[in-house]
């Protein structure tokens, strides 16, 4: 039995240690691939049917929720560390909804793209909106993802699995929230400035 508890101890411990290294290397692969993706950009931009184009309004939206969002979210995590866990589940509940209005404006924003003509696919599409759409519908999954998980950790907030000695679960779903935020600030810059 004593055997069995240090052995659980043990593993808990090495899951511990081992969950950021594991979340690191996956949005480092993410990097990668949101790379190649915006290098297939760039070199496309050489061809004779490129066309240049205004971004939508509501991505210049999303990017201010997506900004608060992680706001509330370093918030929530201070109040957490505080044990005010109130405070810190309002703010986690007020990021997730921040999120999903980050995916409604995106959805807004394909809608004005296609408004003025301008398709992901078929004879309208050209090669531009094509990838613009196509790399900001791969960023709208990851942030899917994203949301999942502060889902995931309001319910195990709900469940008192937080608090300032036991934030590890915390912790990890705010490092890929604030990932996929950063992510999305590099993708509209890239895409306002490269053009």
């Amino acid at each position: 039995m004593v055997q069995e508890q240090i052995l659980q101890r043990e593993y808990e411990v090495a899951k511990k240690k081992s969950a950021k290294p594991m979340l690191w290397i996956s949005m480092i692969s993410m990097v990668m691939f949101f790379a190649g993706l915006t290098s297939a950009y760039v070199i496309s931009m050489k061809r004779e049917d490129w066309v240049n184009f205004g971004l939508p309004d509501a991505f210049y939206i999303s990017t201010a929720l997506i900004v608060v969002s992680s706001l509330t979210l370093i918030l929530s995590q201070r109040f957490l560390k505080q044990d005010k866990r109130q405070l810190s589940l309002l703010l986690v509940v007020i990021t997730f909804f921040l999120g999903i209005g980050f995916v409604w404006q995106q959805y807004v924003g394909f809608n004005e793209l296609k408004s003025v003509g301008l398709f992901f696919t078929g004879p309208e599409s050209t090669v531009s909106t094509s990838f613009i759409i196509g790399i900001t519908f791969m960023h709208v999954l990851h942030l899917l993802a994203g949301i999942i998980v502060l889902f995931v950790v309001i319910y195990n907030h709900f469940k008192y699995k937080y608090n300032s000695d036991e934030m590890l679960g915390f912790e990890l779903g705010a490092i890929f929230w604030h990932f996929v935020d950063v992510l999305w600030i590099y993708l509209i810059l890239f895409f306002y400035f490269i053009r």
